[in-house]
């Protein structure tokens, strides 16, 4: 009898504790639910259309509505805000396409080379990176949209400082930096120069931005966009990680004050719960290398592309491939394996 109090009184004390430790949980996770609801709150704003330009014969840029089973992409623009007036948007200096789809869980991220001659509407031709000055976000949007062959729902938009706090807040990136790089920058009292050593190493978000802005080498731009896009997966990677999602109500705090988006909440969360769910299947650079030609527009360097319609092609087999697949082997007859898109 004085077992079977014993043995109840121990089971008594068991459901106690579990009943205290599920509340708790419940209880921060209504706390996290709650925070990040409040955090996404203010990076929202409004879908709007932008105003044309004074003077010239441009029209407001609709943008385009996700439904939320489509494919979706985003517009990340990096802005270099160093010397501009108030008020005034800078050009992009970087600028890239995160696209995802909602069925296959396949993401892919392009970068975009800044300095790309395209058809800019209402506006003539011109750098792909002054878009975002002519006609604001949604012209930019636009611009590199139609470069693609894709619509872009959505921008997130960030500077110098905004991507070091990303960095910080996570805690850093483990990244192996493929060989010294040194610049030293006097555009802003040598606040960003560039003194990296090569090999692995925790970048924080000081070192992370040295990396992703360094192009003082052989090919310039074009290692540079491959850099971004290279860094943003491990940073990706990293934002998937439990801990992270746990700290989500701090890093969208420690950035909020230096983004600009177009993204709801509601469209937040859904994008939030798609990014987790997602892979990154490949990365790509645009216009790829047998797509541009070198082009001089009133004395300067431009990037041209010798066909806009072989490269929306070449952008949407990109879409149909997943890089993280294992490559087909020759079978014993010789002949190269059938692709996984091949019946």
């Amino acid at each position: 009898m004085r077992n079977k109090k014993k043995l109840s009184k121990k089971w008594k004390w068991f459901f106690i504790s579990l009943s205290v430790i599920v509340g708790a949980a419940l209880v921060f996770a209504i706390y996290w639910s709650i925070g990040v609801y409040n955090a996404l709150d203010k990076f929202s704003d409004p879908k709007e259309t932008n105003q044309p330009g004074e003077g010239v014969d441009a029209t407001p840029v609709p943008i385009p509505e996700w439904e939320g089973k489509e494919r979706v992409n985003i517009l990340l623009l990096g802005g270099d805000a160093r010397g501009v007036d108030e008020g005034e948007k800078p050009r992009s200096d970087s600028i890239l396409v995160a696209s995802f789809d909602p069925v296959t869980k396949k993401a892919h991220l392009f970068s975009v080379l800044r300095d790309t001659y395209v058809n800019i509407d209402g506006y003539g031709r011109g750098r792909i990176n002054t878009a975002i000055t002519l006609g604001d976000y949604p012209l930019a949007m636009k611009t590199v949209g139609d470069l693609l062959g894709l619509k872009i729902q959505y921008y997130v938009y960030t500077d110098f400082e905004g991507f070091k706090h990303l960095i910080d807040t996570i805690g850093g990136v483990y990244f192996d930096v493929e060989k010294d790089m040194k610049y030293t920058d006097n555009a802003d009292g040598n606040r960003y120069d560039i003194d990296l050593k090569k090999g692995y190493q925790l970048l924080d978000g000081d070192k992370a931005l040295q990396y992703v802005r360094f192009r003082h080498d052989a090919l310039s731009d074009y290692t540079r966009t491959e850099r971004q896009r290279n860094l943003l997966q491990a940073v990706a990677k990293e934002l998937q990680s439990t801990w992270n999602i746990i700290k989500m109500k701090k890093i969208l705090e420690s950035v909020q004050p230096y983004v600009s988006m177009n993204i709801s909440v509601t469209d937040m969360l859904k994008l939030g719960q798609l990014g987790v769910k997602s892979h990154v299947a490949g990365t790509s650079q645009i216009p790829p290398m047998e797509l541009i030609t070198e082009e001089r527009v009133g004395g300067a360097s431009v990037i041209g592309v010798s066909s806009e319609s072989k490269l929306r092609s070449y952008v949407q087999e990109t879409l149909e491939q997943d890089d993280t697949l294992p490559t087909p082997t020759d079978n014993a007859n010789g002949e190269a394996a059938p692709s996984n898109n091949q019946k």
